[in-house]
């Protein structure tokens, strides 16, 4: 009983400093920041549940499955609201710079179901690394009822060839929504 409580405690620590090394997660925690912003639409807030999944060029990514958790206004803060700019940060594995690919889901469920974001600004930071922004301009419906009927938007700068004409305002990386493209 003894030698096997003493297994027990030596293969938890092992597993958690390889964790800890990036071992089973691709180079350990950095820390990503999310400005997003509900249009001024009327109508445009939403009680569903967010979620997003952040990408690389390399195809590594970051999933939040809920982003209320992140969230770091005021407690009792109604999110998502119309002409909100909400904010957020979470620790996820560190992926390539820039994030170039966003995958944004709602549930669609509540009673306010649709939800109208203009944009999503990303900034990201870990152990040794440069800080990277990137600002996703959504500008799309997340609802079933109104155009274009989904409730995911997916914007995918990482297919874009030029680096430079990616670079925005004060060098962010820019991804904007192509309307009728197999990704928006």
């Amino acid at each position: 009983m003894k030698g096997t409580l003493c297994l027990s405690i030596i293969f938890i620590a092992l597993f958690f400093s390889a964790d800890a090394n990036g071992f089973y997660g691709g180079g350990g925690d950095c820390v990503y920041a999310l400005y997003v912003k509900t249009g001024s639409i009327m109508k445009a807030g939403t009680d569903s549940k967010i979620s997003l999944t952040l990408g690389d060029a390399q195809g590594r990514s970051v999933w939040v499955p809920d982003l209320q958790s992140w969230g770091l206004m005021k407690p009792k803060h109604d999110y998502y609201e119309r002409a909100n700019l909400d904010i957020f940060s979470g620790r996820g594995q560190c992926i390539g710079a820039p994030i170039c690919r966003l995958n944004l889901t709602s549930d669609g469920q509540g009673s306010h179901h649709g939800w109208y974001c203009d944009y999503v600004e990303v900034t990201s930071t870990g152990p040794h690394k440069e800080c990277s922004q990137t600002i996703f301009y959504v500008d799309q419906w997340l609802a079933a009822d109104v155009p274009p009927f989904k409730l995911t938007a997916l914007l995918d700068g990482c297919r874009i060839g030029d680096d430079a004409l990616k670079k925005g305002k004060n060098g962010k990386f820019a991804v904007e929504n192509v309307r009728g493209s197999a990704f928006s």
